[in-house]
């Protein structure tokens, strides 16, 4: 077992002290840093507590809400985990943990956790990066106070083994300081569920930019992609967010078992030189992930890389310097992920940014997403419209889709970013056409179609949209 960053909260009231001196904590109970003051466990469910304690003792942890005590004994190595049951959202409460000295967690509230994870956009803070803005921030920022929603940061951290707790944090409720340094997809996406669902809502942040999504799987998931290398448990060779296993040891791995309702993504652009790959890869790292949280297959929900001109970033090499084929693995990997739902991003990405301003519009569509499928609310699209079928007659091709019952929109614009091509795979434009929620497309210089391309380049704005808005994502019928 790797000797764990403990944390004792006999000594809460003197944190800035044990910061420095940390073998000034005296207590048995330990616990990793996220169960601690001002925590959101997820309501209505048998939420998972863990901690040390000495070997053999009996650990009884006592909950507010109901009165009622849990006990279980450490195991050999000290490690001890039972379930709460927690009621309806509400709070705060407090939680007691005791070997025979009593540790109490105070102003927790009960409500909706989502862990929000991936690379740079999902790490995007609400203040925007240097010289890269978040659009509308200083205004969502000022507004931003709010006691039901809090948030939890893990600090970066590149491991070579796995680690059994993170590096020190500490839960936040919202505030302008506090929001203008926290995930901006996160913020937005939970501030719209507790508009809609008015109960707290917790965020728990694991990202880490130009990080690739092997750095988040364990080593026995990886053993299934023997092209990925994984390094040495014994190698003393200085290691960076890109390498496999390597976050995952020192940011995931930690938090998975705490109870949540479900996850946001946000990351791609560092496998897109891989898009064949990522394909099964990524629906590899969500099993990974579910199995190992023992939760099941709850609700995942992804954003799709926008377009952006990877061709002005020398170090990436995509397939033929197009990062439409990662889009497009991604769009194939969303049909390989039960209970699961991706935010096509085609109208809001940037030429020369690979991180768009707008990540209100981004976040919005996965609270859609959470809120319809997740909460059962009713009334509103969630989803893009999905390519579904192609079929050809005639010269002409048919394109039909799923997820749109009210039909297609171009907003009265002339759809250009269709192509289709014949047996000789060379692609010309295409004339293409709205009817009746299908897209109808020909060309004269392609007299016997067998394959139709969408939007599908390096950058690109979608034209494309569902009557209510959501954008179609590129994507392609061949596998050339």
């Amino acid at each position: 077992m790797i000797a764990p960053q403990f944390y004792s909260r006999v000594f809460f009231s003197f944190v800035a002290i044990s910061l420095f001196f940390p073998t000034i904590a005296k207590a048995d109970i330990k616990l990793p840093w996220f169960f601690s003051d001002n925590m959101v466990m997820q309501q209505q469910t048998d939420a998972a507590v863990w901690g040390w304690a000495k070997t053999g003792t009996t650990v009884t942890v006592t909950t507010s809400w109901n009165k009622k005590k849990y006990n279980t004994k450490t195991d050999n190595e000290g490690k001890w985990k039972l379930k709460v049951a927690t009621p309806v959202a509400g709070g705060p409460y407090t939680m007691t943990i005791s070997d025979g000295t009593p540790v109490t967690i105070e102003n927790i509230l009960i409500g909706e956790v989502w862990l929000c994870s991936g690379q740079s956009n999902m790490e995007m803070a609400m203040k925007g990066f240097k010289d890269q803005p978040i659009l509308g921030s200083n205004d969502a920022i000022l507004n931003s106070a709010n006691d039901n929603i809090r948030m939890y940061t893990v600090p970066r951290s590149i491991q070579r083994i796995p680690q059994d707790t993170s590096k020190n944090s500490v839960w936040k409720a919202a505030e302008p300081e506090v929001v203008s340094n926290f995930s901006a997809t996160a913020y937005f996406f939970g501030k719209l569920l507790y508009e809609q669902l008015r109960v707290p809502i917790g965020l728990v942040n694991i990202s880490y930019g130009g990080s690739p999504v092997e750095a988040f799987m364990d080593d026995n998931t990886l053993k299934a992609f023997p092209e990925v290398k994984i390094p040495s448990k014994t190698d003393t060779a200085k290691l960076n967010n890109k390498v496999a296993t390597v976050l995952y040891n020192g940011m995931l791995k930690p938090f998975l078992g705490y109870t949540i309702k479900g996850c946001i993504w946000y990351q791609g652009e560092s496998n897109n030189d891989r898009p064949q790959q990522y394909e099964t890869l990524f629906p590899a790292f969500v099993r990974q992930i579910r199995e190992q949280s023992g939760q099941g297959d709850f609700p995942f929900y992804f954003c799709q890389i926008a377009p952006y001109n990877y061709n002005n970033h020398a170090a990436v090499n995509v397939i033929n310097n197009n990062s439409a084929y990662l889009r497009d693995a991604q769009r194939k990997a969303l049909a390989k992920t039960p209970n699961s739902g991706m935010a096509v991003l085609m109208d809001i990405g940037e030429e020369f940014s690979i991180h768009p301003m707008d990540k209100a519009t981004g976040s919005k569509r996965l609270a859609y997403m959470a809120l319809a499928k997740a909460y059962g609310k009713k009334g509103f699209a969630c989803e893009s419209p999905a390519y579904e079928s192609v079929s050809f007659a005639n010269g002409i091709a048919t394109i039909k889709f799923a997820n749109a019952p009210n039909g297609l929109t171009s907003y009265g614009m002339a759809l250009q970013y269709f192509e289709i091509a014949g047996s000789n795979k060379v692609f010309r434009p295409a004339k293409a056409n709205i009817s009746g929620g299908n897209i109808i497309i020909s060309s004269p210089d392609v007299k016997e179609p067998v394959a139709v391309r969408y939007a599908f380049k390096d950058f690109v704005t979608g034209e494309l949209f569902s009557t209510e808005g959501f954008p179609v994502s590129s994507f392609r019928t061949d596998e050339w």
